[in-house]
């Protein structure tokens, strides 16, 4: 994988093809965000869906076929997708409710909303090191949504039977400046409007310094990522009704399931 590749890409494209592999329903027209894993832009056109792909970084677009424009400035005709597809970013954009809410009106009724994002909890080493040289690490952090809040949010929006839920992953790395590449490729940089002015070379010093205090004793630093998995559907009047709130737990295998 080249350096500046997006390593997280395949990793969320593979979990979310295993996902909707347990939906056992063909989807018509499919709405892709983001043009970053061909494997899965590949995987979804094998389907037979009509696939429309929307890409938020103009030379990505142009270079893919995608559409350009950000995920919370969607601009489709309502209903128009039985399945939407978002591997990535939507902790990122300006709007999150916003964003839910127009995809939402994009799905047809008991179409499939599939997604996953970087989640609260993850870089807590980077977070430390930040903290620890006091260069206001809130305001030069990738903002982050933790489960509560986004099954929260999927619930507000009007998606019915949403899950969520996360797995972990560890990735070591060298040094702090491999870190920085990494987010930087996988979109996970700062992208706070207005953004704060750039590290000084001293800041930057510093903490790498500090990242490489918690370094095991093969000199390579273990950071942590916390992937969040998310599904809803459009309500349909077929589908299940979830249970009082407090008495049960659903699975995601279960949850995908389609209507009878």
């Amino acid at each position: 994988m080249p350096p500046d590749a997006n390593f997280l890409a395949p990793i969320i494209a593979e979990t979310l093809l295993d996902r909707l592999a347990m939906v056992t329903r063909d989807f018509a027209r499919t709405l892709l965000i983001g043009a970053h894993d061909a494997a899965l832009t590949d995987h979804l056109r094998a389907t037979g869906t009509e696939l429309c792909i929307v890409e938020a970084a103009p030379r990505l677009a142009a270079r893919t076929g995608a559409i350009a424009i950000e995920a919370d400035a969607i601009d489709l005709p309502f209903e128009s997708f039985d399945l939407i597809v978002w591997p990535g970013g939507l902790d990122s954009i300006n709007d999150v409710p916003g964003a839910l809410l127009r995809l939402r009106a994009l799905l047809a009724p008991d179409g499939l909303l599939l997604g996953a994002f970087v989640g609260d909890g993850s870089l807590p080493r980077l977070r430390r090191a930040m903290m620890a040289d006091g260069v206001r690490p809130v305001a030069r952090m990738h903002p982050q949504i933790d489960l509560a809040a986004m099954g929260n949010l999927l619930q507000r929006v009007g998606f019915a039977l949403p899950v969520v839920d996360v797995e972990a992953l560890t990735v070591r790395y060298n040094d702090w400046f491999a870190l920085v590449r990494d987010l930087r490729a996988a979109g996970l940089s700062n992208r706070l409007d207005p953004a704060p002015p750039p590290l000084t070379r001293d800041e930057a010093g510093r903490i790498a310094a500090a990242f490489a205090a918690a370094a095991d004793p093969d000199g390579r630093i273990a950071e942590a990522f916390r992937l969040v998995y998310f599904s809803g559907w459009a309500p349909h009047p077929n589908q299940p009704q979830p249970a009082r709130r407090g008495s049960g737990t659903a699975s995601l295998a279960a949850a995908l399931k389609p209507k009878p």
